[in-house]
């Protein structure tokens, strides 16, 4: 299946009679089929799993920003970093961040691939070596950043320090102590700009493929993790 077709397979799983009206219905053929062939805004290239609304209300671009995540349930805050990286160097991103989480982590894989549009699912495996788990995420490079349907994150077992990796290939990292993971970034070309807005933040299409799917599973199997 091509790209463009993985893209409306996932536009017509998610346009029924549950969803809220979108600017994409009014479109004809032909303007879906060129904006969703886009792939590129400037210097930002963009993977296959998600792309901006049609009026482009936020245009994807590299950056990051410094901002404070607060828990509603408890009211306890925690300093984040959230990322926009260009396609060709993303995956080296993620795997540099993994690094100051430690020799172990606790990981989990997210997938929405059999859930309601906006709910996914979580997948937890306790107590992993990081360097095998940077082994076993390079077998699986496309589908972690074409894949609009699945989100890996990681954590330090001893202490609230996390790296996540989401459906729309953003990253966020989550603790006390920020810097190793901004000095990532920087090492990476990306400048802080806490204007930043990012492609979530605005209407926007996920792609999948039931080949992603399998993935998927062959990698929860390799991690190690049930369902």
């Amino acid at each position: 299946m091509n790209f463009l077709s993985r893209f409306l397979e996932r536009v017509l799983r998610t346009n029924t009679s549950r969803m809220p009206r979108t600017s994409f219905d009014d479109l004809s053929q032909d303007q879906l089929d060129a904006h969703l062939r886009v792939g590129r805004y400037g210097n930002f290239a963009l993977t296959d799993a998600v792309r901006p609304s049609f009026g482009l209300e936020v245009i994807p671009r590299e950056g990051y920003r410094r901002d404070v995540y607060c828990d509603p349930e408890t009211g306890n805050k925690m300093p984040v970093l959230a990322a926009s990286v260009s396609s060709e160097r993303l995956f080296d991103v993620l795997m540099d961040l993994l690094d100051p989480l430690g020799d172990e982590v606790d990981v989990v894989m997210e997938s929405s691939h059999e859930s309601e549009p906006g709910a996914h699912a979580d997948l937890y495996r306790e107590h992993m070596d990081t360097v095998i788990l940077k082994s076993t995420l390079y077998d699986y490079e496309p589908l972690l950043l074409h894949d609009g349907c699945t989100g890996l994150a990681a954590l330090n077992p001893n202490g609230p320090m996390e790296v996540q990796f989401d459906e729309h290939k953003l990253l966020f990292v989550y603790a006390n102590d920020l810097e190793p993971f901004e000095a990532i970034l920087l090492d990476h070309g990306l400048r802080r700009d806490d204007s930043l807005k990012f492609i979530s933040e605005a209407e926007h299409l996920h792609s999948t493929d039931d080949v992603y799917r399998d993935q998927f599973d062959e990698l929860r199997y390799r991690l190690g993790i049930d369902h």
